[in-house]
């Protein structure tokens, strides 16, 4: 160690805990900004031991210095951090920035982690806050400290900086960040392109009817529920990984609610009108068309939660009439609703009631542009800066990719359904007490005794697995829970064709996820074939397909995919 070093360690070394103690105060001084934490007694939190700070800044002290002693031996740098990756992060000056930054994201953390905060929400919340302060300033998103951007500004003489300009200019335009090329891909050509026809519309929703694939169909239809926050087509994107042309291509009859990209005419709509008017309206015209009283039904995300309410009514009025429901990454117990939880209290939900609820007769709609932005912030590297560098520092097209291409094409939810739907489940999580009035009856999840497939996925962020498994626990009838691979939309976005993933099926259920899992037996591959399957048991005996669409009481209306689907957000 030279002269120069050894200073530089005295100088560190001198300060302990010098450095930790001002890092402590700064984020003491943020918290007591932010409204999160203005109204919380947070006094003890910051009382972390002067030991615990020494040994923290000890390790820094350390690592510092082997940063040092690489950037004057010229060493070459290499990083694991994708955002890092690039050859071009070997040089001295960009390869110690990076590494300096590494350095001190991981001090926050583990100085995160020494606070004494009893109350999970608010550890969860100073997390997420200095998670998403880390990801901001990586030096990735500077121009002038991304290499990357640099080199190709050069190579192109300037003009991926213009490119970067008008993409950024297009986004600003559009009030989103655009994950994939927006013009590549055509609704009702390239995807949600099934054929069929619109059999039934009213306000809320259009009733698709699919033709079918094939001479012969199951005798018992299947009616699908998407969510109501997203549009239909995840189900229904190419031809390749579309669960509808799929589920035909077995012999399923396939009838799917598309719902309306709710605009201001319908900002007095409900929760109850959207179980009532929206699920089981589609529910009584399926059974017409079909002449089937018996109902297979499957409901995904949101989706799963609404088909559940509207067969939990229909029970209390004495129609327990399906003959299974599946339901995939769906919660009805709201036990653990992951990284979304930090955003909730009752602050929050009281002031959206105040704002767009229609409490003193204030009504509005949570826009779709809103909840994307949300959503792609809970992954902030993974699904946020990234594009921010690729598309506005680098200049480049987003690729093509139809699942990020739905993404993107958001929808609005009616003010007063999406204040009784954060209230009842994210916040108070009473949708499974059984003394909710919903529809003029009681909500009693467990009066619902049709056969259930459940579905989790391992890496689900929006709806974690183990709060899918819960709904073991309050549907009443024969259950089979299976765990599939990948997060909420690639986990079950995932033909069979591709042999991508794997799942976990055990066939004996335990009152914990975890011991389940356990036991649980891996298998490479999609769900999809164990879903068909099981499907197929509780779908009658097969007969003439059927290829006339609709029925003398509904004719169809239009082909699929129809008007609503591509109605854009308005707010």
């Amino acid at each position: 160690m030279d002269i120069n070093q050894n200073s530089l360690y005295s100088y560190w070394s001198g300060q302990t805990p010098f450095v930790a103690n001002l890092c402590l105060q700064q984020l003491r001084f943020g918290v007591m900004q932010h409204d999160w934490f203005k109204d919380c007694d947070n006094s003890e939190w910051f009382n972390v031991p002067s030991e615990s700070l020494e040994l923290l800044q000890t390790e820094f002290n350390q690592d510092w210095m082997k940063l040092g002693q690489q950037m004057l031996s010229q060493q070459d740098f290499s990083f694991k951090d994708r955002r890092f990756s690039s050859e071009n992060w070997n040089n001295p000056v960009f390869g110690s920035l990076a590494t300096f930054y590494l350095l001190n994201s991981s001090f926050l953390l583990k100085l995160l982690g020494l606070l004494p905060i009893d109350d999970k929400k608010s550890k969860d919340r100073l997390y997420y806050l200095v998670e998403q302060m880390i990801a901001a300033n990586a030096p990735s998103n500077f121009l002038l400290s991304n290499p990357d951007a640099l080199k190709r500004a050069f190579e192109t003489q300037g003009v991926s900086l213009l490119s970067g300009l008008l993409h950024l200019a297009s986004d600003l335009q559009d009030g989103k960040l655009r994950q994939s090329d927006k013009d590549h891909f055509e609704v009702g050509k390239s995807l949600a392109a099934t054929p069929g026809a619109i059999v039934f519309e009213n306000e809320l929703f259009q009733l698709i009817q699919y033709t079918p694939i094939g001479t012969t169909q199951y005798k018992k239809p299947l009616l699908i529920v998407p969510p109501a926050i997203n549009k239909y087509y995840v189900l229904d994107l190419q031809p390749e990984n579309s669960l509808v042309r799929h589920l035909l291509e077995q012999g399923h009859q396939v009838f799917l609610i598309s719902w309306r990209n709710f605009g201001q005419q319908h900002v007095h709509v409900t929760w109850d009108q959207i179980v009532q008017d929206g699920v089981i309206s589609a529910l009584r015209v399926t059974r017409a068309i079909s002449g089937e009283r018996q109902l297979n039904t499957m409901g995904f995300c949101i989706g799963g939660t609404l088909l559940s309410c509207a067969l939990a009514v229909l029970a209390a009025r004495g129609d327990r009439d399906i003959a299974s429901i599946s339901l995939f990454a769906t919660f009805l117990d709201y036990l653990d609703t992951g990284p979304i939880n930090v955003f909730v209290d009752e602050k929050m939900v009281a002031e959206k009631e105040r704002t767009i609820g229609g409490q003193d007769g204030k009504y509005g709609l949570f826009t779709g542009e809103d909840m994307g932005n949300t959503f792609s912030l809970l992954r902030p590297n993974e699904l946020w800066w990234n594009y921010n560098v690729d598309k506005y520092l680098k200049g480049q097209k987003p690729r093509a990719f139809d699942l990020l291409f739905w993404n993107n094409d958001s929808t609005n939810m009616p003010g007063p359904m999406y204040c009784w739907y954060i209230r009842h489940t994210y916040l108070q999580n009473d949708l499974k007490s059984g003394e909710l009035d919903l529809c003029g009856v009681k909500l009693n999840l467990n009066t619902i005794e049709a056969p259930a497939y459940i579905l989790g996925t391992q890496d689900d962020h929006i709806v974690p697995w183990r709060s899918t498994y819960a709904s073991t626990a309050i549907l009443s009838g024969p259950k089979r829970f299976i765990l599939g691979g990948s997060g909420h939309i690639a986990g079950v976005i995932n033909p069979p064709a591709k042999k991508k993933r794997n799942y976990w099926v055990n066939e004996t259920l335990s009152k914990s996820p975890d011991t389940w899992f356990k036991s649980a037996t891996e298998h490479p591959g999609s769900w999809w074939t164990d879903w068909f399957a099981w499907l197929d048991k509780h779908s009658g005996e097969k007969r003439p397909a059927v290829t006339d669409m609709g029925s003398a009481e509904y004719p169809p209306i239009e082909a699929a995919p129809g008007r609503y689907v591509l109605e854009k957000s308005k707010p």
